[in-house]
């Protein structure tokens, strides 16, 4: 086992009782690489020599003293990496050097106001469809053409990392002027890459398709009514799958530059269903019930019909949350899964008749779904939720679905201690859809430690079957991904070795 502490970033943040810098929330500085293997001290279990691959996993961290009211999604990009490859395990930890990240730390302090603030308390002009924030690229993560691809919710230009070093490599250069949505989509069977953005001004939307050569070679306007707020796309093996749903900023708020976002229950959902290299008049619009989604789970092609999974908000304009500090009370409802009461829900669209059928698959309120990404785009079997702990934008368990049966089974890690989201990731000639592991970061706040874990997915009750404590404790984060090393290439600098 080796442990080096590579540097600490530089931070003016002060001590404050945020709820949500604190706690499993609490910011860390300090950029690591540590190499692990059995017998080592900080290997609980055994690492199994059955999977080869790596776990990316992004989150926000904030750096500096906020400029106003703080939202944990201000925070700046942090990436953690764990990969696996013949018993051994390689951790690296690393900021995002966003040219947000760059001017804020050669400032000394914040420059950009965040979510809950006007734009004029930016020092600086912003990024995004609103225009005025930081892109701290710190909301999701993929892996194509070889490099990590990461993104920023409010759309961002797109930075590319090392997927094992974390070596950074700048902005992507084939992202458009509106930028990339979080939620760029990885399709394995082709290695091409589907993206979408969004703006205020017209056609309020684009989608891409980006080659395995990580060229562009697709981008059209999905042309919407007004400015919209999506947050994540779906495709099938001919078709990709986008939304206008009735949760967006306010119009006539919007014409005084205030961006308050506002649910419209009398309006129907609408679906466009776009050939992956379709134009504009190619798209077929579908109408569903009013809701809101913030993750799409997986959709297939099945006779006439194309089927998607999603987490379906039964309330996506909660009450305000109980309890909460002064100022705060809108912020914490809406990181409260509880309250938004996300829920797995299936729609049917019927490409010859135009009709679509909704049913509501489980009752149990999860979100942040994962599945084994061999079968993206097809039809699936198995689904892996992220249970939420109530109150908080935490993950206290996972849940295992079987779609075909109905069965589900699950694991919950403890009081005080949270999950990530969790990537499937497949054995090594893996025999089925569900051969492999379930592999997460567990922050515990009760002994202020982190751990990657390793579940057999095929028997998550029984829990991990290895755990690696990491040199320090992480601050909680939002998306993450896995691929397999033959999919991207054997580690640079035989960061496995030693």
């Amino acid at each position: 086992m080796t442990v080096e502490l590579v540097g600490t970033v530089r931070s003016t943040l002060k001590q404050s009782d945020h709820p949500y810098i604190g706690g499993a929330w609490q910011p860390t500085y300090n950029e690591w690489n540590a190499i692990f293997a059995n017998g080592d001290e900080r290997v609980i279990g055994t690492i199994p020599d059955d999977i080869d691959g790596v776990y990316v996993r992004t989150g926000e961290n904030q750096i500096h003293e906020p400029i106003g009211r703080y939202h944990p999604f201000d925070g700046d990009g942090f990436i953690h990496a764990m990969s696996f490859k013949d018993g051994r395990a390689s951790y690296r930890s690393r900021f995002v050097r966003t040219k947000g990240f760059q001017a804020e730390q050669e400032a000394g302090r914040s420059l950009w106001a965040g979510l809950m603030e006007p734009p004029h308390k930016s020092t600086r002009p912003g990024w995004g469809a609103q225009e005025w924030l930081k892109d701290s690229s710190s909301t999701d993560v993929c892996i194509h053409a070889g490099q990590i691809l990461s993104s920023f919710y409010q759309c961002g230009e797109g930075y590319r990392l090392d997927p094992f070093t974390l070596e950074q490599d700048g902005t992507e250069g084939w992202v458009p002027l509106d930028g990339i949505s979080a939620h760029c989509k990885v399709d394995e069977s082709t290695g091409e890459l589907l993206f979408f953005n969004y703006s205020k001004h017209a056609p309020y939307m684009h989608y891409g398709v980006v080659g395995p050569d990580n060229k562009l070679k697709h981008y059209v306007p999905i042309p919407l009514k007004g400015p919209r707020l999506p947050h994540d796309m779906a495709f099938t093996k001919n078709y990709t799958i986008l939304n206008d749903l009735p949760l967006y900023w306010d119009p006539g708020l919007l014409e005084n530059g205030l961006h308050a976002v506002q649910f419209y229950p009398d309006q129907k959902s609408r679906f466009a269903i776009i050939p992956r290299y379709g134009q504009p008049e190619d798209i077929l619009w579908f109408e569903a019930e009013p809701c809101y989604v913030l993750h799409w789970l997986n959709a297939w092609e099945e006779g006439d019909e194309i089927i998607l999974d999603g987490y379906f908000q039964e309330e996506p304009m909660p009450k305000s949350y109980e309890g909460a500090p002064k100022g705060f009370e809108r912020m914490m409802a809406y990181l409260d899964q509880q309250l938004l009461k996300p829920k797995l829900h299936r729609w049917r669209f019927n490409l010859k008749t135009g009709e679509t059928t909704e049913e509501r698959l489980r009752d149990e309120i999860i979100e942040f779904g994962m599945f084994n990404q061999k079968y993206a785009g097809r039809k699936y079997r198995y689904a892996y939720s992220a249970i939420p702990e109530p109150g908080w934008f935490l993950f206290r368990g996972l849940v295992k679905h079987d779609l075909d049966t109905g069965i589900d089974e699950r694991i919950e890690f403890g009081p005080g201690r949270y999950a990530s989201e969790s990537p499937f990731a497949p054995r090594i000639n893996a025999k089925d859809e569900d051969d492999g592991y379930l592999v997460s970061f567990v922050a515990d706040v009760n002994t202020d430690q982190s751990e990657c874990v390793l579940i057999d997915a095929k028997n998550i009750a029984a829990g991990p079957v290895c755990r690696i404590i990491l040199p320090e404790r992480i601050c909680s984060g939002t998306h993450s991904t896995w691929a397999n090393g033959d999919d991207i290439g054997m580690p640079s600098n035989n960061i496995l070795a030693g």
